[in-house]
């Protein structure tokens, strides 16, 4: 690995969030002044293809970066927050269903974050008033 290919690859790694280049790009340049964006994209990139990371992609957002250990995520349909969650592992009735092995599944559930219902509730009416 090239220092900044380990160095993004440690980021994602020790996070725990899942990050966006630009996040990524943010932290990298704490110990890297002179990297330049492309070489986030194009290592990431890299790691992704090579099967050392994982990618995130939901729709309308940009991409995110995770480790790879298995695991699903919760996607808020509002907000973009990113959750880790672990489901029953999929991969035997997968497998029985399409009669033949595959590389790998993505799961995605969709759901509101508290902070979004929350802001979706009507304010509560304070006691002896009414609208």
């Amino acid at each position: 690995m090239t220092k900044y290919e380990r160095a993004i690859y440690d980021i994602v790694r020790m996070s725990h969030e899942h990050l966006t280049v630009h996040q990524i790009f943010e932290r990298l340049k704490t110990d890297h002044p002179k990297v330049v964006l492309a070489t986030v994209y194009n290592n990431l990139n890299k790691m992704w293809e090579s099967g050392l990371i994982r990618k995130v992609s939901v729709e309308g957002m940009p991409d995110r970066y995770d480790i790879l250990w298995k695991h699903d995520h919760l996607v808020c349909k509002r907000c973009g927050k990113i959750l880790d969650v672990s489901f029953e592992d999929l991969t035997a009735p997968l497998r029985s269903q399409l009669g033949q092995d595959f590389l790998f599944y993505d799961l995605k559930v969709y759901y509101l974050c508290r902070e979004c219902r929350e802001k979706e509730k009507p304010p509560e009416e304070a006691p002896g008033q009414s609208i």
